[in-house]
């Protein structure tokens, strides 16, 4: 591998820059999900929603102490706010938590992008080395041309390869946010409805 790389030439160091960043950010993120499924308290959300329906508030309060689940922050936020505006609240909060799940995604996307370019570069560059060596050595010294090639196909490899390895990840994060923007979406319209339910029946009570 290191022999592959010292023959890939110049541009093999803005790759491996840019393979070190893919990793880094992959990892960050894989750990990141790790730990918002670990918080994810399914039972909770059903419970908070119950006690919205019966107008307890302060246990809502106190069940949801503590929790680091997404879905409960942006309920709560919901909760805290409901004499004012219920929905911006919430709305604010995911926001917040939605950009959250897409720190560093742009950097991913980046690397996709540009991994393969510099390839291309570090093509061109070995092509021209070839060129150039054919041109004062002629035919006699083939290793000379070959030794361009080289580097040109080992540049390109290098660059797909790095692309190649980041969709993965990258469409998998992806996948996540849109699970998770979905599951806010849901329990965010279910406690509305509870709330203007439970206004509603309070003001026929009334």
């Amino acid at each position: 591998m290191i022999d592959l790389f010292f023959r890939g030439g110049p541009v093999m160091y803005p790759l491996l820059a840019c393979s070190i960043l893919v990793l880094t950010v992959v990892i960050e993120r894989l750990l990141f999900w790790v730990s918002v499924d670990m918080n994810r308290n399914r039972q909770l959300i059903e419970d908070v929603l119950e006690l919205c329906r019966q107008g307890d508030w302060e246990t809502v309060r106190s069940r949801v102490s503590g929790s680091r689940d997404f879905i409960i922050r942006v309920l709560v936020s919901g909760i805290l706010h409901r004499e004012f505006s219920m929905t911006k609240a919430m709305e604010a909060t995911a926001a917040e938590e939605i950009r959250n799940m897409r720190r560093y995604m742009g950097i991913l996307d980046t690397m996709i992008t540009v991994a393969p370019l510099l390839g291309i570069l570090g093509t061109v560059i070995g092509i021209i080395t070839s060129f150039e060596a054919l041109g004062s050595a002629g035919i006699a010294q083939p290793q000379a041309v070959t030794a361009g090639i080289a580097q040109a196909l080992i540049t390109t490899a290098t660059g797909l390869g790095i692309a190649i390895l980041s969709v993965f990840p990258y469409n998998y994060f992806n996948s996540k946010e849109e699970k998770a923007v979905l599951n806010i979406e849901k329990y965010a319209t279910s406690l509305e409805i509870v709330y203007e339910k439970l206004g509603s029946n309070q003001e026929a009570i009334g």
